[in-house]
């Protein structure tokens, strides 16, 4: 199990705890307020779990998948060098400690 740290579409800071193997957007979705809709339920088809990884986190991810792209590439907030969808950032010990923000809401 590890920590992420999230900073919600209103700003609010929190620190989730996640296990190893779960995506990062299953315990963003629970948060009460400002966290990510996920509609598809992570099945990477919505675009709706869109999250900025801070740069010392988002090289240790490696590339998104082709359909994970195509996606973050037709928000409206793409950053090519933060962009990630959380339901496909799976939790392992290196990422304890991962700062993510949750994108503005389209």
């Amino acid at each position: 199990m590890g920590k992420i740290h999230v900073t919600d579409r209103d700003g609010g800071e929190h620190e989730l705890d996640v296990s190893n193997g779960l995506s990062l957007m299953e315990p963003i979705r629970d948060l009460d307020s400002g966290g990510v809709e996920a509609l598809c339920g992570g099945m990477c088809s919505c675009a709706t779990c869109h999250v900025f990884v801070e740069p010392e986190w988002f090289k240790k991810l490696g590339a998104p998948e082709d359909d994970e792209l195509e996606l973050l590439e037709g928000t409206e907030c793409f950053d090519e060098a933060r962009s990630r969808l959380s339901c496909q950032v799976f939790m392992r010990d290196e990422l304890d400690g991962i700062q993510v923000t949750v994108a503005p809401e389209e």
